[in-house]
């Protein structure tokens, strides 16, 4: 059994970068690994699970509905918004799946799928996600190359928090203890990035009018009926709750993954198996946190197999660690609430390098204890 290696922590002056000395080069890992999990049967598909999961949902959407109708004129109503909230998470993580080619057959089918989903159920552009997430997938926590390591408010790289400027240097200081709160507004940002995407975004954007319309189709869905049958303040509570709640969860669902791993220098040349393995951080719990983050707990084995159906992936996560034990790969696995202190203190040590560089740092140190 591979052994479970704690997150690597940074020095406090300086932020260093792996590389290909870093991580010595593994020959044929991948190939091997991968021809275990093919024999294995674990890339086939699982139509049926998620036929389940998808009536489930569809039974939650309309527990909901039938919740707000029953509650009317009620603040109890803002139980049905976190619901939405969740629930929508849940769709996300569906067209997520569905993106990777998880749930059906073919290719095209399965991108039809992941755009209702993301534009027409959660209201998100599965152009500028899908743009995104592959170029994470392809390099994970590389420097200008992983958009997910890239400045938004939060820094996620030294250089980035040292160059942020007025209140956003503020924030940066102690952004690890604020990044919770703040993902409050990421479900905004979300909707606000994707459709940005499509309306700026010069030349040929795939899909761009059929999702500029399942988008907007979706929000008068969602907030005609909220509007028209609550009263305005609570109206505007229950939309601040839901997208809240999506903005928290997914939130919290993404980060454990690879924040406080391994950054990857620009110029390195890795082996696909070290780049993956390296760079991501399992969340342990078995069935429990499959159901709760949508498979991403599994996080080593959705960037080694990222077409993988959910349900296979705790099998994968065997044949992968023995795999590591044998090269003397580290594989990191670690609980849900160490995997988000870990997120925090790497944050607030990023954030350090905002501080206002009169300050003395021996000083600093007394006032802290």
């Amino acid at each position: 059994m591979a052994s479970i290696a704690p997150a690597p922590t940074l020095g406090p002056v300086r932020q260093t970068y792996a590389s290909a000395q870093t991580f010595p080069p593994m020959a044929r890992a991948y190939t091997h690994v991968s021809q275990v999990i093919k024999e294995t049967g674990l890339l086939a598909r699982t139509p049926w699970f998620y036929a389940l999961v998808g009536a489930a949902l569809v039974l939650a959407f309309g527990g909901v509905v039938a919740g707000f109708i029953l509650l009317g004129d009620s603040w109890f109503q803002l139980l049905m918004a976190a619901a939405l909230g969740v629930i929508m998470t849940q769709v996300a993580f569906l067209g997520h799946e569905a993106a990777h080619k998880q749930i059906l057959t073919g290719g095209r089918a399965n991108t039809r799928l992941a755009r209702v989903l993301a534009a027409g159920v959660v209201g998100m552009s599965l152009s500028w996600w899908d743009a995104k997430h592959s170029r994470h997938h392809a390099n994970p926590n590389r420097v200008g190359k992983d958009p997910d390591i890239e400045v938004d408010t939060i820094s996620f790289l030294e250089e980035d928090a040292a160059a942020s400027r007025g209140f956003i240097r503020v924030l940066t200081r102690k952004q690890g203890y604020l990044f919770f709160p703040l993902l409050m507004l990421e479900g905004v940002n979300l909707h606000y990035l994707g459709l940005k995407h499509l309306l700026t975004t010069p030349g040929k954007v795939e899909g761009r009018a059929l999702e500029i319309v399942l988008i907007l189709t979706r929000l008068a869905i969602v907030i005609v009926p909220v509007f028209l049958l609550l009263p305005l303040g609570m109206a505007f509570a229950f939309m601040g709750v839901q997208l809240a709640v999506f903005g928290v969860y997914m939130g919290a669902a993404f980060a454990p993954n690879h924040k406080g791993m391994p950054i990857i220098a620009p110029d390195a040349r890795l082996d696909f198996f070290s780049k993956q393995v390296r760079t991501s951080r399992n969340v342990s719990g078995g069935w429990w946190a499959t159901w709760l983050m949508g498979g991403l707990n599994y996080q080593v084995e959705h960037h080694l197999f990222p077409s993988m159906s959910r349900i296979h992936l705790s099998r994968a996560r065997e044949i992968v660690r023995d795999q590591c034990e044998t090269l003397g790969v580290p594989y990191t696995e670690t609980s849900l609430v160490r995997s988000y202190a870990i997120v925090i203190e790497y944050l607030n040590r990023v954030g350090l390098a905002a501080r206002d560089p009169f300050d003395c740092p021996m000083v600093g140190e007394y006032r802290r204890a």
